[in-house]
């Protein structure tokens, strides 16, 4: 038997049916003052995302400060990490988190061994 994943105690089927302004009350206040301001940015982006997806296209956005939505769930979205897009597939854990949590903008630093002319103890090295 699979477990039921609840979001504030309210299953997934229940809050796709509520209104992103309904959604918000779920949400802590920076994140409800936030999505209550792009209310109408989200709506728009949904109803593009949906068409985009009945064309069966990739959806893509630079929008990495937008609120997570239950309707947004199981989608595939490519977030803008500054050089390149990332595949982002949403789950019911990410609801109310931001896109950009989940494409980050920056990579671990890998060092390697110095190259020559980095310092000038490597001059002194044997060029072979």
């Amino acid at each position: 038997m699979v477990k039921e994943i609840l979001f504030k105690g309210k299953t997934l089927e229940e809050l796709k049916k509520l209104d992103v302004r309904e959604f918000s009350k779920f949400l802590p206040s920076r994140r409800k003052r936030s999505l209550l301001r792009q209310f109408d940015k989200i709506e728009k982006f949904i109803q593009r995302c949906k068409k985009k997806i009945d064309m069966k296209k990739k959806i893509k956005t630079h929008f990495r400060n937008m609120i997570i939505t239950p309707q947004m769930v199981d989608w595939t979205i490519m977030v803008h990490n500054g050089k390149e897009f990332l595949p982002c597939t949403i789950t019911i854990e990410m609801l109310g988190h931001y896109l950009g949590e989940f494409a980050y903008t920056r990579q671990k630093v890998a060092h390697s061994a110095p190259g020559i002319g980095a310092t000038r103890s490597s001059a002194s090295l044997s060029v072979k």
